[in-house]
């Protein structure tokens, strides 16, 4: 009777046992396949570019588009530097130096042959057909895309303003229209002081730069002038104050 009642025990415990073992590998396929669901999501696009409704796309601007019912035409499309995009059914449509609404008009047109009240959006993902440049003695050198009506001073400030070595008199534009390139004078002390004669409004691929005062040019090339010796003269202060100082 003891032997029984043993290898019920036993038994039991076993069962046990194994049920934890299934438990424990229950736990662990469902963390995997979390895991693996959600390495596998798609990513969430990055949102759009907002623009007023008059900014006229060009190249190499990126354009999200959807077209619905469904089954549902996604599209992400860089602006081609010839102006044509291509859209799955239609074909080749031209959104160079076209607004937003006036390329989707031509999409909602063209693809009802194939869908019955279409509906499609498009967006603007990447503006990069209107970058201005912002060079010279300012904190932070660099460029952006004009998405916006922007004077120069709101440039200026977008790059952190001017530096202390900055010729704030002298700050030139550089603008090419119709093949000729023409330089602009901005006066922006005469801006901080009320007149807003030079504060002009940018266009797409504007080089704005602010040029350095007399005293930094000179500071500059002293420094250019210096530069092959400066290893030299640190050596010789060591040797010298190693003598000094031994």
């Amino acid at each position: 009777m003891a032997i029984q009642r043993s290898s019920e025990i036993g038994v039991q415990s076993r069962a046990l046992q194994c049920g934890r073992i299934l438990r424990v590998a229950a736990a662990v396929i469902a963390g995997v396949a979390a895991a693996a669901a959600i390495g596998c999501a798609t990513p969430t696009p990055s949102p759009a570019v907002d623009v007023p409704v008059s900014y006229r796309v060009g190249a190499p601007d990126g354009l999200r588009i959807s077209i619905l019912p469904e089954p549902a035409i996604e599209v992400d499309a860089v602006v081609r530097p010839d102006g044509m995009i291509t859209i799955p059914l239609i074909g080749d449509v031209a959104a160079g130096n076209r607004t937003i609404s006036e390329i989707t008009a031509e999409i909602e047109e063209r693809i009802a042959r194939y869908k019955r009240d279409p509906h499609v959006n498009v967006a603007l993902a990447a503006a990069a057909s209107t970058d201005i440049v912002v060079l010279g003695e300012v904190r932070r050198p660099s460029s952006f895309p004009l998405v916006k009506e922007t004077r120069v001073v709101e440039a200026i400030g977008l790059v952190g303003g001017t530096t202390e070595y900055g010729s704030d008199s002298y700050i030139r534009v550089i603008r090419t229209e119709d093949g000729e390139t023409k330089v602009i004078r901005v006066n922006l002390n005469a801006i901080r002081r009320g007149d807003l004669s030079t504060n002009l409004m940018l266009i797409p691929g504007d080089f704005v730069y602010v040029p350095p005062t007399l005293w930094a040019r000179f500071g500059y090339a002293l420094n250019a002038l210096l530069m092959p010796f400066q290893p030299v003269m640190g050596l010789g202060m060591s040797a010298a104050s190693r003598a000094i100082f031994p």
